[in-house]
């Protein structure tokens, strides 16, 4: 199922995919935009899968010891899996002499797991006295978004 955004959240998730490949999202959570003095400002958290850094091979290094142990229960197995929490903040200026302008940013906040999203999300929405549910949009999701976007503006090249 294809989601239409508007062009302002549209404009963010492609940002926010430009800082962050699309292929670590797990999920997005977007806030409803805050108008203020004619500029308009947005917050949304995500969850992505963390950066996965290949190790270097290296010829004359000894056989890594896992290779020797036996395939009991590994302590690692009972930890949850950690994701990287990320804050996306963008600033847009709708009205005066610098209209149009656009800032962005994406920080990465934490390593948690999945659980943890979700309070920092309410946390959020507490500390904004929103009471609007965060709109939620899966990694899967996410990315047919911008692979659809980025394929309309190649054709239009």
């Amino acid at each position: 199922m294809t989601r239409f955004l508007d062009t302002t959240r549209e404009r963010f998730l492609l940002a926010i995919a430009a800082t962050l490949p699309a292929e670590r999202f797990l999920e997005l959570h977007f806030f409803p935009p805050i108008r203020q003095g004619g500029v308009e400002s947005g917050v949304a958290v995500i969850a992505a899968y963390p950066e996965v850094v290949p190790e270097p091979i290296l010829a004359d290094a000894p056989p890594p010891p896992e290779l020797f142990e036996d395939d009991g229960p590994n302590e690692e197995d009972e930890k949850p899996r950690r994701y990287t929490v990320y804050s996306a903040k963008y600033r847009l200026v709708l009205k005066g002499p610098d209209r149009g302008k656009w800032e962005c940013s994406v920080t990465a906040e934490a390593d948690a797991p999945l659980v943890t999203v979700e309070t920092v999300v309410r946390g959020v929405m507490r500390r904004s006295g929103d009471t609007d549910e965060p709109e939620r949009m899966s990694g899967d999701e996410a990315r047919d978004f911008v692979l659809a976007a980025t394929t309309n503006s190649l054709r239009s090249v």
